[in-house]
């Protein structure tokens, strides 16, 4: 599982020109699903986009996290992510796990995201063609992937 979060002052997902998902300050989360993706990869994720001190405490330091910061997550799920690059200049998603796993999977991630947040994250719809739009906070843009936790 690969996410790109991002750090916003705010940001939505439109669909055939209606908002769907909306948040004020808070996380936009790209999220991309393997095939070998399991539960505990969503956990372990979901901790740590929930977690990760990025957002400013009184001293101006990064040391709060979307939770104590009171903080909104936008979440849209993006295959594209799972792309390899290694050959020639036409990426590759054989990596990206199909509708059938990554849709139970995204779902869960965002179920998991609430259960962390303690309230319901925004998000798109799974294979829309989606337009997203945001303020990016910093800019802060933080890359990790379930595979590579060390």
């Amino acid at each position: 599982m690969r996410v790109v979060i991002q750090r916003v002052l705010q940001s939505s997902v439109s669909i055939d020109g209606e908002v769907v998902g909306s948040i004020g300050e808070g996380l936009m989360v790209l999220c991309g699903f393997g095939e070998d993706d399991t539960a505990e990869d969503l956990e372990w994720m979901s901790r740590k986009v929930v977690g990760l001190r990025i957002f400013d405490d009184e001293q101006g330091v990064m040391n709060r996290s979307v939770l104590e910061a009171g903080g909104d997550i936008l979440c849209i799920s993006q295959f594209t992510l799972m792309a390899s690059t290694k050959k020639g200049n036409r990426p590759s998603y054989v990596a990206a796990a199909k509708h059938e796993i990554s849709i139970p999977l995204y779902e869960d991630f965002k179920r998991q995201l609430s259960y962390e947040l303690g309230h319901p994250v925004q998000c798109g719809r799974f294979g829309a063609d989606m337009k997203v739009s945001l303020v990016n906070n910093g800019p802060v843009t933080i890359c990790i992937d379930s595979k590579n936790r060390i």
